[in-house]
């Protein structure tokens, strides 16, 4: 914008479009542009050469240019989140999930890095959880504001109960001194399935079955109590509701069904994650995540990615040709995966939701929007072999250079697909790194990190 004011005799708001069209780079519309940027440096005694060679710098410029101002700005924010994650992590984690809570793919992803940092993400507790995510200690606890069904409202009348009437003991005691706009059984129905009855111990599966005749015996008397009706003609308190035992059954569903009503209700896995533990084997059968795939600098080609398969949308073409578009997620994130006529046909029978897969297929990108189209598709055996990390845990005086220095030296000997963590212990306080090795677990790796480490060194091998 300076150089067209100052050498094209621009104004502000005349430079100002010469940028705008600069940035949509039309080229019907830069030549446009061109002509009163050319009249303007011939008025100001410029030759036609060099008017040409300022244009074609000035374009290609513009592809990715700020000022200094900008520049700086950038390092100042870059500064601040990066202290605020090294001093204060679950905080600036907290308010980073937050700040995308609306984002599935990269909640995933900053789901994963707490998982990496050590960082426990909680399910929405009725109890503890705000409308958004909330640090408790070194904990982060999941909004209720994030739940399927559940409002603003409905998380404000909550959090006023509790304060109002003293914490949750029981489903019973919930049910008694929330508001009746809480007590709807849709609402009541996703907190259950969400987790957020979990800390007053009662099974999910158990409140499922009792919950609408729970309703049932309280919404007349706290919708009566909601128009006043006890007000006018039974004193202060004569609308309470006091004293509800509910028995609610001890029976609970498997792993499998749990996660998956979770991720219907919060939109993620939260308290646990179907692919935890299998990190390895897909990472063996995989070029990359899926949130390394999806990147900008992503170029187009044959990939092979893995995951779980959370969706399957079966549709028909106007050939009458069967297809289908199938959710694949992993820890960092989730894509489409597009499975056209013969592929389908060959995988039909496959494709079925919580499955792990690995496809291989084209990835191409145009104007913002991804596609991947499958190709092949594998089920890996996640049954044998170690799971999850390799973990090692060190007291913080034991972290030396040297130590440090011999420990990766025998990590690089033994090559794999199997990440390392570190655990640093100082105190009651415990951090976790990831280490920059890849490695192979057997018994001669596990022997030789205990000579140096000493023999409890090993935490999951």
């Amino acid at each position: 914008m300076a150089i067209a004011q100052k050498v094209a005799g621009f104004t502000l708001g005349r430079a100002d479009l010469l940028r705008k069209a600069m940035g949509k780079k039309n080229k019907e519309i830069l030549d446009k542009e061109y002509l009163p940027f050319e009249a303007g440096m011939k008025a100001d005694g410029f030759s036609e050469a060099a008017i040409k060679r300022l244009w074609e710098v000035l374009i290609p410029f513009s592809d990715y240019a700020f000022n200094r101002a900008h520049s700086a700005g950038y390092g100042v924010v870059s500064f601040w989140t990066a202290y605020l994650k090294a001093n204060f992590p679950t905080e600036y984690m907290a308010a980073l999930l937050t700040s995308v809570r609306d984002d599935k793919d990269k909640s995933a992803l900053y789901l994963s890095e707490c998982r990496r940092m050590g960082i426990k993400v909680l399910p929405p507790d009725v109890n503890e959880s705000n409308a958004e995510y909330t640090p408790r200690g070194t904990d982060i606890r999941f909004g209720l504001a994030a739940i399927r069904n559940v409002g603003e409202g409905v998380v404000a009348s909550i959090k006023s109960s509790r304060q109002t009437k003293g914490a949750f003991t029981s489903f019973g005691d919930f049910l008694a001194k929330v508001d009746a706009q809480v007590c709807n059984k849709k609402t009541i129905e996703s907190l259950i399935k969400g987790g957020a009855f979990d800390s007053l111990n009662h099974p999910r599966k158990g409140l499922m079955a009792i919950h609408l005749e729970a309703i049932d015996s309280v919404i007349e008397t706290k919708r009566a109590e909601a128009i006043g009706q006890f007000d006018l003609f039974g004193g202060e308190s004569g609308g309470d509701v006091v004293g509800l035992e509910i028995e609610i059954p001890a029976t609970e569903w498997d792993k499998a069904t749990l996660l998956s009503f979770e991720r219907e209700m919060l939109g993620l896995y939260v308290s646990d994650h179907p692919l935890l533990g299998v990190e390895h084997v897909l990472r063996s059968h995989t070029d990359m995540s899926i949130s390394a795939l999806l990147d900008d600098g992503m170029a187009d080609g044959v990939i092979t990615i893995g995951g779980l398969i959370t969706g399957v949308q079966r549709k028909v073409s106007r050939q009458g040709a069967s297809w289908a578009v199938v959710n694949i997620e992993d820890l960092e994130g989730s894509i489409e995966a597009l499975f056209f006529a013969n592929t389908y046909n060959q995988y039909a029978l496959s494709l079925s939701e919580d499955r792990v897969v690995v496809i291989r297929g084209r990835f191409s990108r145009t104007d913002e929007q991804v596609r991947f189209t499958a190709l092949e598709m594998t089920m890996p055996d996640i049954t044998g072999g170690p799971t999850g990390p390799l973990v090692i845990s060190l007291p913080a005086s034991q972290v030396t250079p040297p130590i440090v220095e011999r420990m990766k030296e025998i990590l690089k000997s033994h090559p794999g697909k199997r990440e390392v963590h570190l655990h640093v212990v100082e105190q009651s306080k415990t951090t976790t790194l990831k280490v920059d090795a890849l490695v192979t677990s057997s018994p001669s790796l596990s022997a030789d990190l205990k000579a140096i480490l000493g023999v409890e060194c090993i935490v999951r091998g």
